[in-house]
């Protein structure tokens, strides 16, 4: 186990700021006003069927370009209480952070990145909206503040088709290594979202995903050794939320040989994926928030503190860290 991460058995996002920024930074959630190809006809009406009418910003503060660091500095003071350094992340997590004209994202954006306080942003968004003048944008922003960061978000949740085609995302999966290439070649940092204990996976298919996200092939140069590889991962735990069409189906009994994940059969599946990441992913979440006014289930989900402990004490008890099985037998050989 590494030392430099914090005496957790996996590099946490906490330890990467530490290290590198010599301090904690805090994420401070907004909305941006954006919707998604998935809501607005393009592609579908409702969103993928796990996403709530929040567009998986529920905690997020609702922004534009002239309200943004009037919403951030209420976000600092619900965080007062915390430990959170003296720089935030403006993280745009409503809906698709990148979908909208790009004078209005070069301006929501800028108001941001202009604040002092604000070390940068992070964007959630669809590798299927990252279009040419988006990627022109980044660059641009990227070069105007060198001393900030910019990451953006990628929602892939699984590598498998036909799971990705029963909840709705939208996209094949060329589309998302064309997008990884792509953000590669700007140098933006780029942290996938998987989604453990989706309908119809099992075990070794998530574990399939979390492999793949060690060495992505890359559509721009494919005779390359050059791997891709995300920065960072969100590990999250699938949330069934009232008022979505996941929700009512599993409300309705329309979920044949489904069942939701226990925190003992999450807590063994995570593990694995931790020891199948690579040691350098930076691990920027493990389970998830889902609004308790609204989860159906996994209801054991709520108690964060204790998922994390029990995580925490388990691999501790194994014996076990992040990238324990991630060589076979050298450093380009992956099981």
């Amino acid at each position: 186990m590494n030392t430099e991460w914090l005496s957790k058995p996996y590099y946490s996002l906490d330890a990467y700021m530490k290290h590198t920024y010599g301090e904690k930074y805090y994420k401070l959630a907004l909305d941006g006003g954006f919707t998604c190809p998935n809501r607005d006809g393009t592609l579908g009406r409702g969103g993928c069927i796990f996403c709530s009418a929040g567009g998986s910003g529920d905690f997020a503060r609702r922004t534009d370009a002239a309200s943004v660091r009037e919403q951030l500095l209420i976000g600092r003071q619900l965080l007062s209480g915390k430990n959170t350094g003296s720089r935030f992340i403006a993280y745009f997590q409503a809906y698709t952070g990148t979908y909208a004209p790009v004078s209005y994202l070069r301006d929501i954006y800028t108001a941001a990145l202009s604040l002092p306080e604000i070390a940068g942003i992070s964007i959630a968004t669809r590798p299927d909206c990252l279009g040419k003048d988006v990627l022109a944008l980044l660059t641009e922003l990227k070069a105007g503040y060198p001393k900030k960061l910019i990451w953006l978000e990628l929602g892939l949740q699984t590598i498998h088709e036909e799971t990705a085609a029963f909840f709705g995302r939208g996209y094949a999966l060329p589309v998302f290594e064309e997008a990884m290439a792509s953000l590669a070649q700007a140098a933006i940092p780029v942290i996938v979202h998987v989604i453990l204990g989706l309908p119809n996976e099992t075990p070794e298919m998530m574990y399939e995903t979390v492999r793949y996200l060690n060495h992505i092939p890359n559509p721009q140069s494919p005779s390359s050794n050059t791997v891709l590889r995300p920065f960072g991962i969100k590990l999250q735990l699938l949330h069934i939320l009232q008022n979505t069409a996941l929700g009512d189906m599993y409300l309705e009994n329309r979920l044949p040989g489904f069942s939701v994940l226990s925190l003992e059969e999450y807590t063994d599946i995570l593990i694995h994926c931790l020891e199948l990441l690579s040691p350098d992913i930076v691990i920027h979440r493990l389970t998830g928030d889902g609004p308790k006014n609204l989860l159906l289930a996994p209801l054991w989900s709520l108690n964060k503190r204790n998922v994390l402990n029990t995580l925490h004490k388990t691999m501790k008890q194994r014996h076990t860290y992040q990238g324990r099985c991630f060589y076979a037998a050298g450093p380009t050989d992956f099981i």
